[in-house]
């Protein structure tokens, strides 16, 4: 199947300049603006079947660990060994997305993740499947992720175009969520009811629905993103790219305390539904389900949403973290579980809202490399936080564990929040009454009174906000990158 038109041109020395598209009304179908275009129709309904797939898979996995070893500490070692060569190679992984057409990435990023299901499948029913082959598998697929998910996340542009990228990133959070609900809820009835092997061959099965979505595709509806030729340096070209625009640096920090903090589910959930409450697959899946209830509301909300600012993200981030501590302290299960229905909402909110910010901050020949850091700082943290995490919950307890996990990620949101108001120059307003358009707290110049006016006049409007346009890379935008961070601050 040949690439998008243009793909696999070599672009001329300088970087495409995307159209600047006109910012869209909010309305009510603003929710699902995205599936307008057939292009994107068919890649979220092919993501739909296989992400159920994937988390039945994972559900599964985690359960099998658990009950081949006993111990929470070896989920914790599989979570890491997946997200292992994202650690390691993510960096790599943008450098590929960005030199080569992403719809033929896909198509063999999804087949190989295909093979490695059956894979596993085909141990687990002969009875074979040792803790090590787990081990493998996963290692194995977080090798494909490493390409898979800079590819993907890029490859949003491409089929929707720049304005509706965010509502494109919020709809694949609600497919990706709506596949978490039915998944385990799923992989909890065919775990007690026919064993995990046959979760693990409808994982296999369902890559075959991407497939055909990626094959069915126009490429004449693809919006034309040139490749980036091979060259030296371009990793670091990269770097150096996020590393000048704080708009970048500090979400993926905040980014990366939270993914390896705060992300453990798979650790947290089994280990509260088998040792804190004493119950089964049944259970187990059962939480997760909740949590992704919260969190498909949290990614309706998002796509509802037209602008990502950086106060929203910071926000999200110290609610999510303080939440875990109080689940981590709750006495019963049922109050457990409606905890899990914020977590999951703010969890989602986070990743939404950092997701489209560092995209739409991004010069478009680099996004590759920077969703590629981005997904490494994310997912590739894992391995640090997996094991150390594990060995806190196995030495200390459940609650302790998941306490922990949220300390860090509230820690991290007040840290980072601290640092993007100095950086941008700004100060924190908190007002004793909200009226039209106004926040109980806001984000000010420094040296201006209450309504954003220099020398505390009270009777004017505060001053315009910063363009937040997505990023073109001309000159023009990148010397208003400070510009713009007090802007994506500001409310």
């Amino acid at each position: 199947m040949s690439p998008a038109p243009g793909s696999d041109a070599v672009p001329g020395p300088e970087p495409a300049v995307p159209t600047r598209e006109p910012a869209p009304t909010r309305n009510r179908n603003r929710t699902f603006s995205s599936l307008g275009v057939r292009n994107y129709r068919l890649f979220a309904t092919g993501s739909v079947i296989s992400n159920t797939g994937t988390w039945m898979s994972r559900i599964t996995q985690d359960w099998l660990v658990l009950g081949l070893t006993g111990s929470a500490a070896a989920v914790g070692v599989t979570t890491a060994l997946q997200f292992l060569p994202m650690m390691l190679l993510g960096l790599y992984g943008g450098v590929i997305a960005d030199r080569y057409p992403k719809r033929r990435l896909l198509m063999i990023t999804q087949a190989s993740m295909g093979v490695l299901g059956l894979a596993l499948a085909a141990l687990t029913l002969s009875g074979t499947v040792q803790v090590w082959h787990v081990y493998l598998i996963a290692l194995l697929h977080g090798m494909v992720t490493v390409v898979d998910n800079p590819a993907r996340q890029t490859f949003v542009a491409e089929m929707v175009g720049t304005r509706d990228v965010r509502n494109a990133v919020s709809l694949n959070a609600a497919n990706f969520q709506t596949a978490r609900l039915v998944g385990p809820a799923v992989a909890g009835v065919m775990i007690s009811a026919v064993g995990s092997g046959w979760a693990f061959l409808a994982n296999g099965l369902s890559f075959a629905a991407p497939l055909a979505g990626l094959l069915m595709m126009r490429d004449s509806e693809l919006h034309r993103v040139p490749r980036v030729p091979r060259s030296k340096g371009q990793l670091r070209e990269g770097l150096a790219h996020v590393a000048g625009r704080p708009e970048l640096l500090w979400p993926i920090v905040l980014v990366g305390f939270v993914g390896t903090f705060g992300y453990n589910f798979p650790i947290w959930l089994s280990a509260f539904a088998d040792g804190v409450f004493h119950a089964g697959a049944g259970t187990f899946g059962l939480l997760n389900s909740v949590m992704a209830a919260g969190a498909l509301l949290g990614a309706l909300l998002s796509a509802r949403r037209t602008t990502s600012r950086l106060r929203m993200l910071v926000g999200a981030a110290l609610l999510f973290g303080l939440l875990e501590t109080a689940a981590a302290l709750s006495p019963s299960l049922w109050l457990f579980a409606l905890l899990l229905v914020p977590i999951g909402m703010l969890g989602m909110t986070f990743n939404t809202t950092a997701n489209a910010s560092v995209q739409l901050a991004a010069d478009p020949a680099m996004r590759g490399r920077v969703m590629s850091l981005y997904m490494m700082v994310f997912m590739g943290g894992t391995p640090i936080g997996g094991p150390l995490v594990g060995w806190v919950t196995d030495t200390y307890g459940a609650r302790a564990g998941f306490l922990a996990g949220g300390l860090v990620a509230a820690l991290a949101a007040a840290v980072v929040g601290l640092v993007l108001v100095r950086v941008g120059g700004l100060r924190v307003e908190v007002g004793l009454r909200k009226g039209a358009g106004r926040s109980l707290v806001r984000f000010v110049p420094k040296g201006t009174g209450e309504s954003g006016e220099p020398g505390g006049g009270t009777g004017s409007p505060p001053a315009a906000e910063p363009s937040t346009e997505p990023r073109d890379g001309t000159p023009a935008a990148r010397d208003g990158a400070d510009e713009g961070l007090a802007g994506r601050l500001k409310g």
